[in-house]
Formats: structure tokens, sequence, C-alpha cells
């Protein structure tokens, strides 16, 4: 989330700094240069006032020469022609050899010509330097031309200079952007990860997570308030179920004991006629008693908030098979397993057992003798896939779809509950359960297990 948000401001930022710092720095580099040339063109209009008072008419042009010196600025060159275009006198720029000297009164030759030929104020970059033409006399009569050379050496520097100050500008406002960013970014970001990781601690199944509040600003630790609220909430609803369950399994399973113990005290002393009587109403209590266990057992399972942890399927289904077996052989059913080797699943402790005792259970009561019940564990697309097939009478369509209800339908022989409470273990773990018809007549139970290596 920092490295999002800090790469969004920084983005916005350039974008903001692009579009006012640069139009700002052409218009303030534009600005130089104007000014530049204008000046440039009032010293040369300046000088050729002043010089059309020392135009020679006759005689020597040493006076010209001399006004030109004094009146040029360091660094300036100068000329000045007659009205022919012929050169009177010129100043020459610095650091210029013979045959560059040559070449630039030859240009300036052709351009007082030019002028004199149209009087205008002409001005021209050559060698990095701004020329200004500058007609000398008035509109009606023009006696000559005026040339002044300056150099753009100081103006490039000042927009250079300029250039430089908006990029420290523009970076400084970059890295105090990026700054503000990561610090609002991890302002925000560490309460928001801290509420995450109490959601994940209380979806594990730790009731007595909370987050950390009165960090970030108010909506985060009003979320982190509320959240904390919730967890306790939630903590004293699941405890309160607990002490119901652990009430209600107290308070019924007591009287009923009472009352086997009070219906084999009567049945001892009945005669033979309420002999059936009385055996049928034990066989009622022993129902009701399971009855109440199985009720029990799918609270405790709804109740339940796992914290998985990593199981060997292949062990527990091994264990499983070997304290099945002998009810297996006492009713004449095979049960036989094949697992893969090391196969592990993130389940709740002793959820997997209870999974696999309620679906044993029900294969069993299903099986007339010489019926068949297998295990098989393998791993497929990331899942853990354990099957519990049988080649009893199965279940029809209308069954499986209402067979995971509590109290799931007249095919049910047992309470009905028992694939409830595996339906609720496994959803709680993540996992899940579905029924399929055995090849060649039975029932086959599916449990996609979520892996131990995630």
């Amino acid at each position: 989330m920092t490295r999002r948000v800090a790469l969004a401001v920084m983005a916005l930022v350039t974008l903001v700094l692009l579009i006012a710092v640069l139009p700002l720095g052409l218009s303030l580099a534009r600005q130089e240069r104007n000014s530049f040339r204008d000046g440039t063109v009032a010293a040369d209009r300046a000088l050729a006032a002043a010089a059309e008072e020392h135009l020679p008419v006759r005689g020597s042009t040493a006076p010209l020469r001399r006004f030109l010196e004094r009146s040029t600025e360091p660094g300036d060159c100068s000329a000045v022609f007659d009205a022919a275009g012929r050169e009177l006198a010129v100043t020459p720029c610095p650091g210029a050899t013979g045959a560059q000297a040559a070449a630039r009164s030859e240009q300036w030759a052709a351009l007082a010509r030019s002028v004199l030929a149209h009087p205008r104020t002409v001005t021209r970059s050559q060698d990095d330097r701004l020329v200004v033409a500058v007609p000398v006399g008035d509109e009606s009569r023009t006696v000559g031309v005026s040339v002044l050379s300056r150099s753009s050496d100081a103006t490039d520097d000042r927009i250079a200079a300029m250039w430089l100050r908006l990029a420290a500008v523009g970076v400084g406002g970059l890295v105090a952007g990026a700054l503000l960013a990561v610090f609002l970014a991890r302002w925000v970001g560490r309460p928001l990860r801290a509420v995450d990781a109490a959601a994940h601690e209380l979806g594990e199944g730790d009731l007595t997570a909370r987050a950390a509040a009165g960090r970030g600003p108010v909506e985060v630790r009003r979320l982190a308030a509320t959240f904390n609220t919730m967890a306790a909430r939630m903590e004293a609803l699941i405890h309160g179920h607990r002490a119901v369950i652990a009430d209600v399994s107290h308070q019924l399973r007591t009287p009923m004991a009472a009352l086997r113990l009070r219906l084999d005290m009567l049945s001892a002393d009945a005669d033979e006629a309420a002999g059936p009587d009385f055996a049928a109403a034990q066989q009622e209590i022993a129902r009701l008693s399971r009855l109440v266990d199985g009720l029990l057992a799918v609270a405790r399972a709804e109740n339940a908030v796992p914290r998985p942890v990593a199981v060997r399927v292949d062990e527990v289904v091994a264990d499983r098979l070997a304290a099945w077996a002998p009810v297996a052989q006492d009713r004449r059913v095979r049960l036989t397993a094949r697992c893969h080797p090391g196969l592990t699943a993130r389940l709740g402790p002793g959820d997997l057992e209870q999974v696999l005792d309620n679906l044993l259970a029900n294969a069993l009561d299903a099986l007339d003798e010489g019926g068949h019940i297998a295990l098989d564990g393998l791993a497929r697309h990331g899942q853990v896939i354990l099957t519990v097939t049988d080649n009893g009478p199965g279940m029809s369509r209308s069954a499986q779809e209402t067979a995971f209800h509590r109290f799931s339908g007249p095919e049910t022989s047992g309470t009905g509950l028992g694939l409830a409470i595996v339906h609720r273990l496994l959803t709680a773990n993540g996992g899940s359960v579905r029924l399929e018809d055995t090849p060649g007549g039975g029932l086959t139970v599916v449990l996609e297990l979520p892996p131990g290596d995630r």
C-alpha cells in the first residue's frame, strides 16, 4: 500500500510540476531573450542617433571610430556604414581572428545594404551573438546604417541558472511529496494492517484477538474500535453458546439416566406380559439418548471456531480404520483404506476423526453382511480428496440434496444428524463435502480438504 500511494502521489506531483513549472520556465526564458533583444536594439538605436552627428562629410573617419569605441560596452562590437554601404568605422569583436573578422565584415556589409534598400531595424543571430542593424537618419533621409553585435552568453547563463533553480524546486517538491506520501501511507496503512492481522487471527479461531486502537486517522481508529467491539461480542456469544450446551447436556442426560434406571428396576419386577412394553420403552430411551447426543454434537460443531493445524490424513485414516475394524468384523463388513503416504490437510484438531467416525457409523448402519467400505485419499489440483465409498442401498437424488440438513428425511436410518455434523465441520475449516452414487450401487461421500502446505 505504501509503495502504491507513494508512486501515485509522485506521479501526481510530477504532472503538476510539468504543467506549472515547464510553462513558467519557457515564459521566463522567452522574457529574458526578448529583454536581451530589446536592450540590444535600444542600444543600437541610441548608437545610430549619436553616430549621425559624427558621420564625416569629407575627411578622416577617426573621430567616428573613437566615438564607437567610447560608446560600445565591453564585449560588444559595432560598425557604421554610409549611404553607399561602405564601412566607415568598426570596432572588432573580442577573440575574432582575421578570417572571422573579414567574414563578419562581409556579412555586416550585406546586412547594411539590405537596410539601406528598405530602411528598417533588422535583428539576426550569428555565432551565439545578436546582430542588430538600425538605419541612421530619419525615415525620409537615410544617411547610413549602424550595426551592433552583442554576445548572448550572459543571457544564456541567466536562463540556464533559471532552469536549474526551477529544476531544484521541482525535485524538492517531488521529494517532499514522496516523503509526505510515504508518511501518510504508513500512518494509514499500519493500523489497517493491524486490523487485518487481528481479523485473520479471529478467523483462525483466536477469540481474544483485538486490533490496536488509537493510531491512524479518525476513520481507521473508528474501524479498529468497531472491530474490537464485534470481536468482543462474538467471543461472548460463542462462550455463551458453549455454556448453554454444557448446561443442556447436564440437564438432559441426568434425568434420562434416572429414567433408564427406573425402567430397568421396574422391568426386573414386572410380569412377562409387561416385559415387551418395558423393552420397547427402554429402546425409546436409548434412541432419545442418541438423539440428544447428536443434537449436542451438532451444536458443538456449529459453535466451534476451529484453529486449523497440519493433520496427517494418512495417519488419521489408518487410526480410524483400526478403531472401527472390530465393529466391521462383528457385522461381517469388509473395511479397507488406501491413502497416499504423507498426505496432509489443515483442519481443526480432532475434526477429521469426528468426520470419519460419523461417515463410518452411517455406512455400517446402512450395510448388510458382506458389504464393503473403502476409504481413499489423494492430492488433486491443490486439494486433498478423501472419499468414503460403500456398496449399500445408496440414496435417492432428492435425499442427497437434503442429506446435510438436520433430520434430513425418511431414508435416514439413524438420528439424521451425522451428515449435518460432517458438513458443518468441513465448511468451518474451508473444505466441502458432496454425495455421489457409487458405480454398481451404493453411496460415495467426497470430502475436499484444504491442503496442509498452503
